[in-house]
């Protein structure tokens, strides 16, 4: 399987706090069957200050760890980026960090506030589409608005945003209300990614294989490959052997 969605790199947002966590989380990995993950770190202007650059020294740094400890998960700079103005900047820049490409654009692992869905989030949203590039929206399962009114997140898949659900959502892992949410936006097929969005072992492990036999037993095999492996690869632009089309 394949993770687009998690904070391994030591010391440098709300996941691992040192290089021995990150290893150990990118272990756990290995044992829950992911074989390539996305280093994702917040990109959060004024709270967690990385930018792309910064964000592929920090995932170099790591790789050359793994092949160290002999841990076979492939890594792959990106980043969470946060719905903030300052992503024009980044841009701008060239420190904004994207996930991969699918279908001529460029994808965009893109965060909501937990709370809210702050007042210009669709005219944003339209923006980063006119400049080619396709949001996939992270955790819209977790966030309160959308938890209230499910409605709320459809004029973003409407206009060609993707969706990344939490492996932890779908087998309950946030409670029942998340749970719920995120098994109606998967039987309307909004969802695109299933993501370990993982932190640490003690509350936030990988646990994509468990959310991957919840889609085996709800929607089939296939449809469980699709959201964890095949669009995945296409999005990093990486062959597996046995991938389906």
């Amino acid at each position: 399987m394949i993770d687009l969605h998690c904070h391994y790199l030591p010391g440098i947002d709300d996941g691992s706090q040192s290089m021995a966590e990150s290893l150990d989380l990118a272990r756990a990995s290995v044992v829950d069957g992911i074989t390539h993950a996305a280093m994702t770190p917040h990109i959060h202007p004024g709270r967690y200050d990385n930018i792309r650059s910064s964000v592929v020294l920090a995932t170099n740094q790591f790789r050359a760890a793994l092949v160290e400890a002999d841990i076979r998960l492939q890594i792959y700079p990106a980043g969470e980026v946060r719905l903030t103005s300052e992503i024009i900047e980044l841009l701008e820049q060239d420190e904004l960090p994207f996930l991969g490409t699918l279908n001529g654009y460029r994808i965009l692992l893109l965060e909501f506030p937990y709370g809210q869905m702050p007042v210009g989030t669709e005219k944003l949203t339209h923006w980063l589409l006119a400049h080619n590039i396709r949001p996939l929206i992270a955790h819209p399962e977790r966030n309160k608005v959308v938890i209230s009114n499910l409605e709320r997140i459809a004029p973003f898949v409407e206009m060609g945003c993707l969706l990344q659900l939490t492996a932890g959502s779908v087998i309950g892992e946030f409670g029942k209300a998340v749970q719920d949410i995120a098994a109606l936006m998967l039987e309307r097929r909004w969802v695109s990614v299933i993501a370990t969005d993982a932190h640490n072992l003690l509350h936030r492990a990988p646990v994509l294989a468990a959310a991957r036999n919840w889609l085996c037993g709800h929607g089939g095999q296939a449809w469980a490959d699709e959201l964890t492996r095949v669009t995945p690869a296409r999005i990093l632009g990486i062959e597996l052997a046995g991938l389906s089309s």
